[in-house]
């Protein structure tokens, strides 16, 4: 019997997600915030990654989460559904990325860096755990932290003469 990678997360498991939203920030245009987010389905299988692409588009909504819902949907083939579906990404989503998965029905989000400025599932606020929402992912946060944060320091060290 193998188990569902959903209900029995391991931790290794979700260093390998979070590895896999790693490389997608490292494809990220050099202008925007190198955050990668990835999809997995039930069975541990990529659906979509994204970069955030604020800058490269010009769209204040390309939050390499959006961005990376979005191709999920397309692909998993149930709407706009993901209800078996593992996020991972580099950063804690701000309130409109946590805001969007709450609506897509994530099973599992799981994370690297906390964002205390604008951190919307646990530093500034927790959106996906309030209780007056009719769904509510299950939420990692801290996985391979040092690593995450260490790309956006590299990035913002740049950005700051």
């Amino acid at each position: 019997m193998t188990r569902d990678p959903l209900r029995y997360p391991t931790p290794a498991l979700d260093e390998a997600y979070v590895r896999a939203a790693l490389a997608a920030a490292d494809a990220a245009d050099p202008r925007d915030v190198p955050v990668g987010a990835v999809v997995f389905d039930a069975e541990g299988r990529e659906l979509a990654r994204a970069a955030n692409a604020r800058e490269a588009t010009g769209d204040p909504t390309a939050h390499a989460e959006i961005l990376a819902l979005r191709r999920a949907a397309q692909v998993a083939g149930d709407g706009w559904r993901l209800t078996d579906a593992t996020l991972a990404v580099t950063l804690e989503p701000c309130t409109m990325c946590a805001g969007a998965l709450v609506l897509a029905r994530v099973r599992r989000l799981v994370f690297g860096a906390w964002e205390p400025k604008t951190g919307a599932v646990g530093s500034l606020w927790d959106v996906v755990r309030d209780r007056r929402l009719n769904h509510r992912p299950e939420v990692r946060g801290g996985v391979l932290e040092s690593e995450c944060a260490a790309r956006l320091d590299a990035f913002f060290r740049t950005q700051r003469p």
